[in-house]
């Protein structure tokens, strides 16, 4: 998530650029972004390498944090990977390179299923072994989405071949990238928060796989949105760096239209298909029971969360990550979670509750980024000039 939220600078940094036609930036930016990734890994790398101690000084049982040390350990080369394919997803999107990108990532997610059963199922590894397909899978994807932009004629003006220059200015990437990685960080990690505060109620087995069950449905669904989100970074950013401000403006209103349309259609789909939606995850009937009575909860958190996703690549593409992280936090930490407590545990409405408390924290965080949207002045917006030299 950390990296993930760092480089969606560049969705401002080098979109804008490739809108403005200074080509030359898009390189330097992204190998900017590459060392800063590569920094961040080392002292992320440290923590996952002692997970195991961790958790037990946390409480957790020695044998589980054992295991999953041993885990996490085996994944460590996947974070470098991790960073790096980020900035380069990153560099292609903004020059609205797609189809490349889904054939890259369908070639290395073959490679992970196979590699996956074998060292699984096939190898002295066991589950670690999934840990190093991943890992293995990742660096596959660097290496073919670098050599497509090494190689192909749509990235000959963009990628310039590595500079100096990329160890210049690293603060001013910086100074975007953490509240980018805040921005990002804080919605994630509030929904994790969600499963571990179910893990206190009453009969938490049953909370925890509803909840579970849940997340992992919502966090299906987004990818929708998230990719209208990407779009709507994209075609900001590029007309912004254009100067076409009031292109932009369009373009926000045009994504805000489609996102409202798709989590109508979507929040149908998922309130039809609540009575039996559960029998795919269980068969319990306790807990298809249960998943009923949340999934309109989840249907209704559904809509406002495409919402907020497509204002939120708006605020990228637009350099407002500052803004969104404030936002953020107040939503989700001022908001989201107090209100999912209060429902949770003192009005004992149970995991219903602390979804609720989600999806008010969903609505808040739509209201103030819809007000920033409609107060914005899009024949005054402006780009602002990075490191000396702007577009």
């Amino acid at each position: 998530m950390l990296q993930l939220g760092m480089a969606s600078a560049l969705e401002t940094f080098c979109g804008q650029a490739y809108g403005a036609k200074q080509y030359h930036m898009m390189s330097i930016h992204t190998q900017r972004a590459m060392v800063v990734m590569l920094a961040a890994s080392v002292p992320l790398s440290l923590i996952w390498a002692n997970t195991g101690p961790i958790l037990t000084a946390l409480g957790q049982q020695p044998d589980i944090s054992a295991g999953a040390g041993t885990y996490v350990r085996s994944m460590i080369p996947s974070i470098f990977a991790y960073g790096v394919l980020q900035c380069l997803v990153k560099f292609l999107q903004t020059q609205s390179i797609v189809f490349p990108m889904v054939l890259c990532s369908a070639a290395a997610t073959l490679i992970h299923l196979l590699l996956c059963w074998l060292l699984v199922f096939r190898s002295p590894l066991g589950s670690p072994g999934a840990a190093v397909s991943l890992s293995v899978s990742n660096w596959v994807n660097v290496l073919l989405l670098s050599m497509y932009i090494k190689f192909s004629p749509s990235c000959l003006v963009t990628w310039t071949g590595f500079s100096r220059e990329a160890f210049r200015d690293i603060w001013v990437f910086l100074k975007l990238a953490i509240p980018s990685a805040f921005m990002v960080c804080f919605e994630l990690w509030s929904f994790e928060l969600l499963v571990l505060a179910s893990g206190l109620l009453p009969n938490p087995k049953l909370e925890t796989s509803v909840l579970s069950i849940c997340l992992n449905t919502a966090l299906t669904v987004w990818m929708i949105p998230s990719g209208l989100s990407s779009a709507a970074s994209t075609r900001v950013s590029n007309e912004l760096g254009a100067g076409h401000p009031e292109k932009a403006g369009m373009a926000v209103r045009v994504v805000v239209g489609i996102a409202v349309a798709e989590g109508i259609l979507v929040g149908t789909i998922l309130f039809s298909v609540r009575n039996f939606w559960g029998c795919a995850f269980s068969s319990d009937e306790q807990v298809i029971n249960y998943v009923a009575q949340m999934l309109p909860i989840a249907a209704a958190a559904n809509f406002f969360d495409g919402f907020q996703c497509v204002l939120s690549g708006t605020a990228r593409g637009c350099g407002w990550q500052e803004i969104g992280a404030y936002i953020n936090l107040g939503s989700y930490y001022m908001v989201g979670i107090p209100c999912g407590f209060l429902f949770a545990f003192l009005l004992h409405i149970g995991g219903k509750g602390l979804y609720l408390g989600i999806t008010c924290a969903l609505v808040v965080q739509v209201t103030c980024l819809s007000i920033v949207a409609i107060r914005t002045n899009w024949d005054k917006e402006f780009v602002v000039f990075f490191g000396g030299e702007g577009w």
